[in-house]
Formats: structure tokens, C-alpha cells, sequence
């Protein structure tokens, strides 16, 4: 009998430790899936994914296990999906061990030093300063991102599937994502239409009804700047069209062509920059949703889509909007200082001014009016008030609440910001610059100025007008992802903690954004360069100094204004600038005069907006609309005490 239970009883321990034993190792090497990030980063926080492939194993219990990872434990929660994330650090060459009860991962990781992120964009800017070409020194610096990527990463491919990827993933994703494709979309529609509108003689027949309110001196200057502001859409179409419509008037009212080249030059690019819809603003929308992507842009509700962020920053757009008012200052007060003084006093006494030149060319074909157009305004007033309203109604449509418009404790101003921050900008901007081309090609056609066929001709022309842009945004976009997957950010967040205040950071970025727009001439590539930078940068490390979401928003907003001033100051004191090159041709005046005459001015102007810069920066609470009256103020004093009155003899 003894026998007999101590058998029984050696059974069910045999028993019961099988079953335990079962149970140790019922999960197995088909159960989960790893997914990890393209590649590892020393002392960066990174997501892996933990995927349940076999959930049917929970069976009724409760679904959460004890997971080991490089031997800290933690638990795998399972309940509300098969996938989970773990944050891993790591800092040296070391296997990655996850441990499931019976399931086992090891992968040997070898993490990329962080100090190698920032190669790539410092690349980029150095090729950029010292070749002065955009488009070559993107595709270098991403091609060394993805090799650096390609060698590091948790694949098994080394460089040369980084060097593979630059054009099957980086360049392609840049070119498939719907935002981008839609900037590209705009982009090019908004050439077509100016094509369009220059051929059949509408924007000429504007320039030359304004230009008929010139009588003198001081109202000659103050039309042209009027007819900068007017043609806001294209600093192309703004240059060559105006300049080479007012020269003669100009000439006759013995404005020195210096003054000429520098009004059209100085309203060209910031009242583009700045304006609403304008062919700058894909590209300014693209590289802004850049930036939010890459901070998770939707863990914060303060931060809205990219479009309420560039409306938002145009408050700290101090030196676009303090150059065309510092034109208005040098207009009405009669004063000009340093060598545009002298040319401009040589221009009254003399009729003519040191930088005076007669030469052909200066037009580019797809502005020329054709032959036979006649001027009539409706031919461009329609199709750019049509793309204007369209976009505005557009982004009502689509954001659009109702419950927020009944709400009657919300105020206008707030009701239509957050209308603004809902919307699809991307649908909006679609919308209007489709329905602005196809009103433009009517009007032509419906009043015989072009056959059907040459006005779509215009209109792909245009098209290709914007091709250069487009290139620079792919690769802009793409470098960006280069950024983002090697932690750029982080690599400068580290750098600048402790050392710079996030607070400067629109000021450093300012003055960033100026040395390479002025030495590479394309305030374009500038922000190709700068944005997927800086945005980045000042979030992180305002985060990191334990800003509130809502201050980092602010500094962010004033950072996104401050990368496109920089580059269009930059853009004006640069020799090699494409806008200040037309400037010079469609005034007909020498272009190192024009340079030298403009580039004291531009400098004033810099340096009052980067004291206001700075002001509403470290002074948060100091309001938007007292900078820019103390920046006003600051520039009528400094044309007052350095300017001379501009006299004939």
C-alpha cells in the first residue's frame, strides 16, 4: 500500500512539473516578432516594437507577460493590441536580448556615435558656402546620411544599401508623401498662372495704370513700391515686371537706377515671403510640416498644421515687413544715406547715375506679353483674386465647426484661428490655384489673345519655370528624413543644453540664416538648409529646459519667421543673389552698384530686426505690435541722423 501511494504521488509531481514546465515554454520562436528603427543611436532613448503573431496562445487569461530586455524586466501589455513598445538606451556595442518566458531575440547592435548626425547637413552647408550650388550639396550630404545610416543600421546591407536607399527610399518617400505632393502640385500651378497672366497682357496692363499715378520724384518711388507690393505672388514675376516697366518712367523723374533696383528689389522677395499665397508658400508649408513631423507634432494641441504655423510666425516677420516700411521712411522723408545718397544726387543734377547702363535681355520670355495682347486688368485681377478668395474659402470649408462658431464665448479672432488651424491648407491652396489657372486660360481664349493650345503651352511653360524649386524641395524633404533618422536634433540639443538659451535661439537662427543665404544667394536653399535644422532644435531644447508646450510653440512660431527673414537678408546683400541679379538687369543698372548702393540698407534694417528679434524673444510677454512700432520708430531715427536730404542744385 505504501508503495502504491508513494507512485500516486510521484506521478502528479512528475505531472505537475511537466505542466509547469509546458507552461515555461509555451511561447516559442514563431510567437513574436522584433521591429526595430532603422538604425540605433548612442545615448538616444529609441522605440522598439514587440508584435504578438500568435495571440491566440493567451487563451482566457489575462493577457499581459513579464518581458526581459538586456535584463530589465518589464511587462508586455497585450490587453489593447498585439503590438507593444519598449524604449531601449544604448551606448556601446552590445547585444539586444528580449526574453518572453520561452521566447528568446538576441541581434548584436552596433550604435551609431551621435556626433556623426550632424555630418550631413554640415556638409550641406559647407559644399553650399563653398561652391555656391544648392541642389549638388543636398544630394552629397544625403548621400553621406544614408552611407552613414546604411553602415550603421540594424540591416545587413553596410554602405552600399545606405547608397541604394538614397534614391528608393529617401528621395521617393520625400516625393509620395500627400503633403508633399500637394506643395509640388500648388507650386507649379501658381507658375502656370503667372505664365499665363504675363502673356495675355493683364499684369502688364496693372503695372502700367498705376504707374500713371507718378508725377514726381517722391511719388515715382512711392508707385514703384506700390507695384511691389501689387505683384506679390512671384518675386520673379515682381522683379523683372516692374523694373522693367517703371525704368522709363524712373529715368524721366531722374530717379537714379540704383533706387530703382533697390525699391524693386527690397519689395520683391519680403512681400513674397510674407503674403499669403504666393508661389513661396508650398515651400515654406512643406519644410514647416517637416519640422512637425519630425517633433510629433500630435502630442501637443497647441501646435495646429503648417499653415496656422506660418500664419501664426508672421508676427515675428520683422525684417520682411521693416524693409518695406523703411523704403516708405527713405520715399516720404526725402533722405538717403551712405553711396545711394550720392547716386541719387547724381540723378537729379545730372539726369543720370553712376550705375545707369543701357542693355537689352532683361526680360525673361514667360513674363514678354504677347504681341498682340491687349493691356486689360480683369485678365490678371480675376485670375489672382480667384486663387486669393478660393484659398480663403477653402480653408473655411474645410475646418469648419459649427459647434465653435455658436459658441458665444469664443471672440472672432479666436473662432477664425481655430477655423484656420483645423482646415486642410493643402486642399484649400489646390482648389484655388486650379481654379485661378483654368480662369486665367479662359479669359485669354475666350478673348482670342492665345488659341487654346498655346495658352496651355504658357501654362506648362510656367510649369517648368518651377522645376529648380521643386528639386530643391525633394531634396530638402529628403535631407530632412537624413535628420531625423540620425538624430540631428539630439545631437544639437546636447550641444546647445546648458550653453545656449533657448530663448536666443531665433536670433542665432537669424543670423545662421543670413550668413548662408548671403553666401550661397538663393534664399531657397537657405531654407532647404535651415529649417529642417532649427525647427527641430529650438522645440527640442525647449522642451528639454522645461518650457511649457505653449512657450515652445511661441519660440518655434518665432524661429519658423526668423530662417525665412535671414535668408531673404541674406538673399539682399548677396552678389551672387538671383533676385538681386534681375533687379539689377530689369532696372538696367550695374549690378556691383546696385549691390553696393542696397547693402548698407539692408545691413540697417537687419540689425534693428534682430534687436526686436531678441526683444520678443527674452521678453515674452512683451507684445508683437510695440516691436515693431519701436523697430519703426528705430529706423526713422537712424534715416534722420545718418540721411541728407536728396536736392537738385
Amino acid at each position: 500500500m505504501n508503495h502504491i501511494r508513494l507512485l500516486t504521488c510521484l506521478f502528479f509531481t512528475l505531472l505537475s512539473a511537466s505542466a509547469a514546465h509546458a507552461q515555461d515554454e509555451k511561447w516559442g520562436l514563431g510567437d513574436f516578432e522584433v521591429h526595430l528603427p532603422p538604425l540605433f543611436v548612442q545615448g538616444v532613448e529609441q522605440e522598439i516594437e514587440l508584435e504578438c503573431t500568435n495571440p491566440g496562445k493567451f487563451g482566457a487569461s489575462e493577457r499581459i507577460l513579464s518581458v526581459v530586455i538586456n535584463g530589465e524586466r518589464k511587462m508586455a501589455d497585450f490587453q489593447n493590441s498585439n503590438r507593444v513598445t519598449f524604449n531601449v538606451t544604448f551606448d556601446r556595442n552590445e547585444p539586444l536580448s528580449i526574453k518572453a518566458e520561452g521566447y528568446t531575440y538576441v541581434k548584436r547592435v552596433r550604435p551609431m556615435p551621435l556626433w556623426l548626425s550632424i555630418l550631413p547637413p554640415l556638409l550641406v552647408i559647407g559644399l553650399a558656402l563653398l561652391f555656391k550650388e544648392v541642389v549638388s550639396s543636398l544630394l552629397l550630404g544625403i548621400l553621406t546620411g544614408a552611407c552613414i545610416a546604411g553602415f550603421y543600421g540594424v540591416g545587413d546591407g553596410g554602405v552600399l544599401t545606405g547608397f541604394m536607399r538614397l534614391i528608393d527610399t529617401y528621395i521617393v518617400n520625400a516625393m509620395t508623401d500627400t503633403g508633399h505632393i500637394s506643395v509640388i502640385i500648388f507650386s507649379v500651378l501658381i507658375g502656370g498662372l503667372v505664365a499665363v497672366i504675363s502673356k495675355n497682357g493683364g499684369m502688364q496692363a496693372v503695372v502700367e495704370r498705376i504707374a500713371r499715378k507718378a508725377s514726381d520724384a517722391r511719388s515715382g518711388q512711392f508707385v514703384t513700391w506700390v507695384l511691389g507690393i501689387a505683384i506679390f505672388f512671384d518675386d520673379y514675376a515682381n522683379t523683372l515686371v516692374v523694373g522693367n516697366t517703371m525704368r522709363p518712367l524712373t529715368d524721366k523723374l531722374r530717379i537714379s537706377r540704383e533706387k530703382l533696383s533697390y525699391i524693386v528689389d527690397s519689395t520683391a522677395a519680403p512681400v513674397a515671403a510674407i503674403a499669403l499665397i504666393t508661389t513661396w508658400i508650398g515651400a515654406e508649408l512643406g519644410y514647416i510640416e517637416g519640422a512637425l513631423n519630425t517633433i510629433n507634432a500630435g502630442e501637443h494641441d497647441v501646435i495646429q498644421n503648417a499653415y496656422a504655423v506660418f500664419v501664426s510666425s508672421l508676427q515675428y516677420a520683422f525684417y520682411p515687413v521693416l524693409t518695406l516700411v523703411f523704403i516708405l521712411i527713405l520715399i516720404f522723408s526725402g533722405r538717403d544715406f551712405g553711396p545711394m545718397f550720392k547716386a541719387e544726387l547724381s540723378a537729379r543734377n545730372t539726369g543720370s547715375s553712376p550705375g545707369a547702363i543701357n542693355q537689352g535681355g532683361a526680360e525673361r520670355l514667360e513674363f514678354e506679353p504677347h504681341a498682340t495682347a491687349p493691356r486689360r486688368m480683369v485678365n490678371a485681377i480675376l485670375p489672382i483674386f480667384i486663387v486669393v478668395a478660393g484659398t480663403v474659402g477653402g480653408l473655411f470649408l474645410t475646418g469648419y465647426d459649427a459647434e465653435i462658431w455658436n459658441d458665444t464665448e469664443l471672440g472672432i479672432g479666436r473662432k477664425i484661428s481655430i477655423t484656420i488651424g483645423e482646415s486642410d491648407s493643402y486642399k484649400a491652396l489646390l482648389w484655388s490655384s486650379m481654379l485661378g489657372l483654368i480662369a486665367a486660360v479662359l479669359l485669354t481664349v475666350s478673348q482670342r489673345i492665345l488659341p487654346f493650345g498655346k495658352a496651355v503651352d504658357t501654362s506648362i511653360d510656367g510649369f517648368k519655370s518651377m522645376i529648380s524649386a521643386v528639386v530643391v524641395l525633394v531634396l530638402a524633404w529628403s535631407l530632412a528624413a537624413i535628420t531625423e533618422e540620425l538624430h540631428t536634433a539630439d545631437y544639437l540639443a546636447s550641444l546647445a543644453g546648458g550653453n545656449v538659451v533657448p530663448w536666443a535661439l531665433p536670433a542665432i537662427t537669424f543670423v545662421i540664416a543670413a550668413m548662408v543665404s548671403f553666401s550661397t544667394g538663393s534664399a531657397w536653399g537657405t531654407m532647404a538648409i535651415v529649417y529642417p535644422l532649427m525647427l527641430p532644435l529650438v522645440w527640442e531644447l525647449s522642451i528639454a529646459e522645461g518650457y511649457d508646450a505653449a512657450l515652445a510653440m511661441a519660440l518655434f512660431s518665432n524661429t519658423t519667421s526668423t530662417v525665412l527673414a535671414g535668408a531673404v537678408l541674406g538673399d539682399h546683400c548677396s552678389p551672387i543673389s538671383d533676385t538681386t541679379i534681375l533687379s539689377s538687369l530689369a532696372s538696367q543698372c550695374d549690378h556691383i552698384e546696385h549691390v553696393r548702393t542696397q547693402l548698407p540698407y539692408a545691413v540697417t534694417v537687419g540689425a534693428v530686426a534682430l534687436c526686436m528679434t531678441l526683444l520678443t524673444s527674452a521678453f515674452q510677454f512683451f507684445p508683437w505690435y510695440l516691436a515693431y512700432l519701436l523697430g519703426i520708430a528705430g529706423l526713422y531715427m537712424i534715416v534722420r541722423l545718418l540721411g541728407r536730404p536728396v536736392q537738385s542744385l
